[in-house]
């Protein structure tokens, strides 16, 4: 989505605290939190729309508040929207119905084969060959739209190369309104200097960019 939820190369946010301790979680709710996520999503929801949800949180709020608060914004969003949870529920953290039964505590090892074993995959199989072949430049698109997308705003009207080509994934853009449709993939090599001119003239970043992000160059 266009807006503040875009910060991959943004500029204006401080430096980045490159000593920052190398633990998975700062506090014991954010493990928590992580573990909720992961554990009671709905048969309906897809990572591509939670992130849109996720978008949705007003800008100040999303910038302004740790990053396992948001996610726990967005959960609770996506309960009640499904109907698990209503609004008065979420606000006074008191059931207004009746309690399932709890289900017995899992160990990690449980959780984590639990967690594994509904992993997902998001190649499929597409009729229409690849438009694109390796070391072919391309352009990327220069206008986003207002759904949850996969496009960088740093990467857009630029310039690349076509690195590899990976078969045909779900398009994220789509699996967040609801449409599992797949398009080739692909990773695009930009000049670090065609995102950011005052960067190392010998660098290279790569993205892994839908088709339909892409134009041949002219």
């Amino acid at each position: 989505m266009d807006g503040a939820h875009d910060l991959g190369g943004r500029e204006g946010f401080g430096p980045i605290d490159v000593n920052e301790p190398e633990v998975p979680f700062h506090a014991d709710w954010e493990g928590r939190m992580w573990a909720i996520s992961k554990t009671t999503g709905q048969p309906d929801w897809t990572i591509d729309w939670w992130r849109h949800v996720r978008e949705l949180i007003d800008p100040v709020d999303y910038l302004s508040r740790p990053y396992f608060d948001s996610w726990a914004q967005t959960q609770i969003a996506a309960f009640i929207d499904s109907g698990v949870l209503t609004m008065g529920e979420a606000i006074s953290g008191k059931a207004e119905g009746a309690l399932h039964e709890p289900q017995p505590a899992l160990t990690v090892d449980e959780a984590v084969a639990a967690v594994s074993s509904q992993a997902t995959r998001f190649d499929q199989p597409v009729d229409a060959p690849p438009a694109f072949s390796v070391g072919q430049s391309v352009l990327t698109a220069s206008a986003g739209h207002s759904g949850h997308t996969r496009l960088p705003q740093y990467a857009r009207g630029r310039r690349g190369v076509i690195h590899a080509h990976h078969g045909a994934h779900i398009m994220p853009d789509k699996s967040a309104a609801g449409r599992e449709e797949a398009e080739h993939l692909y990773s695009v090599a930009f000049a670090a200097q065609a995102l950011w001119p005052e960067a190392n003239r010998n660098d290279r970043v790569f993205l892994d960019l839908w088709e339909s992000y892409l134009e041949p160059a002219g």
